[in-house]
Formats: C-alpha cells, sequence, structure tokens
C-alpha cells in the first residue's frame, strides 16, 4: 500500500462522522458490559438473595424462615428491618465444632486431590503436547471423551469397581495378589479416586494448552549449556507452565470443596464435607439461614484467597515492567 492510501486511510478514521465513533463506542463498550452483565445475572444477585436468607430467623413455613429486607416497605421500612437483621446463624456456626470440622476436611480433601489430579495430569499434558501434531487433537478428543457421559453415571460405575466384590477386588485376587478383599469403598481413599478421576480433564486441558505453546528450543538451548533433561524440565519447562499449573489447580480444588454427589455416593455417611453439610441443613433440617450462613462462608473462603492472589500477581507484574 502506497503512502498516500496510507496518508488518506488515517485521515478518513480521523474524520469519522459523529455517529459512527457513538456507534463504535457503543460496540466496545457492549462488549464490555456483557460479562459484567453474567456476573451481576449469575453470580451477585443469587449472593445477595442467599446473603438476606443467612441474615433471616428460621421458622416453621414455607419458605422456612422469616424474610429479611422486605424492599415493599420503602426506604423507611428498609430502615427499620436492619436493627432487626439477625446474625444468629453465624454465631451458630462458631459455636458447633461439627462446621468447622466440615470446612477443615473439605478443604484438606481438596487440597489432596488437587496434589493426586495435578500429579497424574501433567505427565498425560506434557504427553500430549510433545506427541506429533497430527495425533494431538485425537488425544484432546479422548480428554474430552468423559464428559459424553453423564457425571452421575460414571460415579455410580466406581462403586461397581471399588466395592468389596467389585471389578478391582475381582481381578487382584485373580491374578494372586491379594487374598481378601480390599476395603476402599465408604472411605476417603474412593473419595480420592473419585474426584481425580472426575476433574482430571479439568487439570489436563490448561496444562495442555500452556504446554503445547512453549518453545521447545529453549530446552534444547539449557541441555547445550549443559543441563540434564530432567534440570532442563525444571529449570525451563515447569516454570514456563506455571499459569496452566494454577489455572488447573483452581479448577479442580475450587469444586472440589464444595463436592457433594462424589463424597456421598464414594465416601458413605460418615464422610464429613461441606457440601453434605449444606445438604442436610437445606433438605433435612430444613434450617435456611444456617445452610446459608455455611454457604456464605465457605464462598468467602474461596474467593477472598484467590482475590487476594491475583492483587498480588498484577502488583508483581507491575513491578516487573
Amino acid at each position: 500500500m502506497s503512502d498516500t492510501a496510507i496518508a488518506a486511510s488515517q485521515t478518513g478514521n480521523g474524520n469519522a462522522s459523529p455517529s459512527a465513533r457513538a456507534l463504535n463506542a457503543v460496540k466496545s463498550r457492549i462488549v464490555i458490559i456483557v460479562p459484567y452483565l453474567w456476573l451481576l445475572v449469575f453470580f451477585l444477585i443469587p449472593f445477595v438473595i442467599v446473603f438476606k436468607i443467612s441474615l433471616s430467623q428460621s421458622a416453621i413455613s414455607m419458605p422456612p424462615y422469616t424474610p429479611a429486607l422486605d424492599f415493599s416497605g420503602g426506604l423507611s421500612g428498609i430502615l427499620q428491618q436492619l436493627s432487626q437483621l439477625s446474625f444468629d446463624s453465624y454465631l451458630w456456626l462458631t459455636q458447633d465444632a461439627l462446621y468447622f470440622n466440615a470446612y477443615v476436611s473439605s478443604l484438606t480433601i481438596a487440597g489432596v486431590s488437587t496434589v493426586l489430579t495435578l500429579l497424574v495430569g501433567y505427565p498425560i499434558a506434557y504427553g500430549m503436547a510433545r506427541a506429533p501434531a497430527t495425533l494431538r487433537p485425537t488425544l484432546l478428543m479422548l480428554v474430552i471423551l468423559p464428559f459424553w457421559t453423564s457425571f452421575l453415571i460414571r460415579v455410580y460405575a466406581w462403586i461397581g469397581i471399588l466395592k468389596p466384590e467389585g471389578l478391582l477386588n475381582q481381578f487382584l485376587q485373580g491374578i494372586g495378589l491379594i487374598n481378601e478383599p480390599l476395603i476402599i469403598m465408604n472411605t476417603n481413599t474412593a473419595i480420592y479416586i473419585g474426584i481425580v478421576y472426575s476433574y482430571l480433564p479439568f487439570m489436563i486441558l490448561p496444562l495442555y494448552s500452556a504446554l503445547e505453546k512453549m518453545d521447545y528450543s529453549l530446552i534444547e538451548a539449557a541441555q547445550d549449556l549443559g543441563c540434564t533433561p530432567l534440570s532442563a524440565f525444571w529449570k525451563v519447562t515447569f516454570p514456563l507452565s506455571i499459569p496452566g499449573v494454577i489455572a488447573g489447580c483452581l479448577l479442580v480444588f475450587i469444586p472440589a470443596v464444595g463436592e457433594f454427589v462424589i463424597p456421598d455416593l464414594l465416601g458413605g455417611s460418615q464422610t464429613l464435607m461441606i457440601g453434605r453439610t449444606l445438604w442436610n441443613e437445606f433438605f433435612n433440617n430444613r434450617d435456611w439461614p444456617v445452610a446459608s450462613a455455611v454457604a456464605i462462608i465457605l464462598l468467602l473462603l474461596l474467593v477472598v484467597p484467590i482475590m487476594i492472589f491475583q492483587h498480588t500477581q498484577a502488583r508483581a507484574q507491575e513491578q516487573d515492567r
């Protein structure tokens, strides 16, 4: 393109009509507004509703609580209701050790499951990234393939595998490796197996995305400078894949903390996790204010550290610049 044509193009863009500039400004704002609207509808509004319920009092009615902050009375009615808000549900959580133990157990199980998922998923993602380009789509499809089956059916399948008379014990006894069935069902081991299996694709996909984009000539350069393959991995490959590691760990850890189906089916009735505690409070005890308080505390335990981490990362990036 000649210099004259470029100048004419720049002049045309600079002399755009006010209506065209206004239309472009509206389009750019819509692109920004859409994700905020999504968060408002599917996160902030439900959060406010649950928070309102947590400040209510339990009642034998439908719904089973006395509504708090009824906006139908206008501003004066809201101000009058502020003095009637109840924090008894939050105080109850501090008085009963059940909830503290449930939080600790959930965080522990989710943390261990996330580490195990990373240990299993990283070699798979690394192998996929180093595979021939023609084979990668097939490997990626095999990772996504479990999503084509119902999550509940996949968890039920593990019951048939892990129970004392299940396929795993039959196989181990058939090859003579064990004499008595292993007791895996209704233990934390079964929960770890179920979580790792169910959430493994969420770990593999971001890891694969980070590793697939990496320039592997850097590893060759490190080896030319005297690094062993293992040393080159820890000094080059792993640091460059840390964004994928962080994304995968968050995608596994956050839903695993509030998991209900896997602990309920594989862990048995004695498993203490916050998801099961929420279920009991909502549907068995029908104590919606306490259940809402449990959910709010769980949300804060997950969101606040992530926000602090993101803020720290942003400040570190600004300092690097």
